[in-house]
């Protein structure tokens, strides 16, 4: 699967969310909602990579990780999409900025060795 499909599932999945939320009387969610959910996540991850590293114990094993990181990469995805952001270009620029960033600051430590 390719980010492309990655988005349109988790937009299908929002849409589900949307229509369930209508039906308890409640607003769908809007990207301040889902940045939030976000953080919730990224909170339960942790709990997660605790377990995977042995600092601490908690059911779910191998499966709650993954479910965790699938929770994140959706809202992630939904944020991206939300707010017109080309996440493959975002990616692909920052991970490049960064690559320069950090071979350039090697070779300042290597010439001042």
């Amino acid at each position: 699967m390719d980010i492309t499909e990655a988005t349109a599932q988790a937009n299908r999945l929002a849409d589900l969310f949307d229509q369930l939320n209508e039906a308890d009387g409640q607003r769908p969610w809007s990207g301040l909602d889902i940045a939030l959910g976000f953080v919730g996540d990224v909170g339960d991850l942790m709990r997660q990579v605790q377990v995977a590293e042995g600092i601490r114990s908690y059911p779910g094993g191998r499966a709650a990780l993954e479910h965790e990181l699938a929770d994140c990469l959706w809202s992630v995805l939904m944020l991206a999409d939300r707010y017109g952001v080309d996440l493959e270009s975002a990616f692909a620029n920052t991970m490049a900025q960064m690559e320069t960033r950090i071979v350039a600051r090697i070779a300042a430590k290597t010439e001042a060795a």
